[in-house]
């Protein structure tokens, strides 16, 4: 049995009473950010250690895209390019397997990408370079092959952040953004999603979408997940939430977590690496087959 939720680590090392807690309760697995990464034997130790306390089944995930998204660094590791330099589907493809590699190689099972989300001009920068493009359907096409490239080399990819956050005028990491757009004007987003339906894992975003629902954000509103993400789009998979750390959602850890497990997600994805945060969610959390 495991519990339903990825957790961070603080540091470099796994602390005496990290060990313990992933121990005791076991989640289905860590994401690891730059400050838990200084070179490639530091990193292999730290991996061997935390999959001596999770379960079998359990994950080593990592938030990596290329561009400004990177925990694995040059000159240790390949630079790659942002999505929006991406421009063919054999680019994309080859882009999706160097990372596939990349992360693969270091050790991990679960890769952050691709970014589906639709880049809008005066929105958010904290999509961005990030998107592959403002058009639908070069997102859905290319959003394919990079997933492709990753699958390749036995890694999971996920696709983010459902059902779109292109529209974003805020960063999500720093207050709840909302979009007011009509569901029929959200079709746009959903696209590339929907086309991308069968891969394996997505990840939610901290999103308020008023025509979708008017009270909460996607990752935590059963409605959306269930009428949209589910229904429309058709994923199938492994839905994680977004880092349930991030300022745009309100409560404690475990709250969050609780809710976002009973919105729908099947993971809850908590980031920070603090000890008190981590034990909280682990304890709240129940045991998943």
């Amino acid at each position: 049995m495991t519990k339903p939720v990825i957790i961070g680590i603080a540091g470099l090392a796994l602390e005496p009473a990290e060990a313990e807690l992933l121990r005791e309760h076991r989640p289905k697995g860590v994401i690891l950010f730059s400050r838990n990464i200084r070179n490639r034997l530091q990193l292999t130790d730290l991996i061997a250690s935390i999959r001596c306390k999770i379960p079998p089944d359990g994950v080593l995930m990592i938030d990596q895209e290329g561009g400004r998204v990177a925990r694995l660094k040059s000159p240790l590791w390949p630079e790659l390019p942002p999505a929006a330099l991406l421009t063919t589907a054999q680019a994309a493809f080859a882009h999706g397997a160097a990372l596939g590699a990349m992360v693969r190689e270091a050790g991990f099972d679960v890769v952050t990408a691709p970014v589906l989300d639709l880049a809008y001009p005066g929105a958010s920068s904290v999509i961005g370079d990030r998107a592959l493009s403002h058009d639908p359907e070069i997102v859905a096409q290319l959003g394919a092959s990079l997933a492709e490239g990753i699958l390749s080399h036995g890694i999971i990819p996920v696709m983010k952040h459902l059902p779109g956050h292109g529209r974003a005028m805020v960063d999500s990491h720093v207050s709840l953004p909302r979009i007011d757009a009509q569901e029929s004007e959200l079709e746009a987003d959903f696209y590339p999603f929907r086309i991308n339906y069968k891969l394996p894992w997505a990840m939610t975003a901290h999103i308020l979408y008023t025509a979708l629902d008017a009270l909460m954000p996607a990752t935590l509103s059963a409605p959306v997940i269930s009428r949209v993400i589910r229904g429309s789009i058709g994923f199938e998979g492994i839905l994680v939430s977004d880092d349930l750390a991030m300022q745009a959602l309100r409560g404690t850890p475990a709250e969050r977590a609780k809710a976002a497990l009973a919105a729908g997600c099947d993971i809850a994805l908590y980031c920070p690496g603090d000890m008190a945060g981590n034990k909280a969610v682990l304890e709240a959390l129940p045991d998943a087959a």
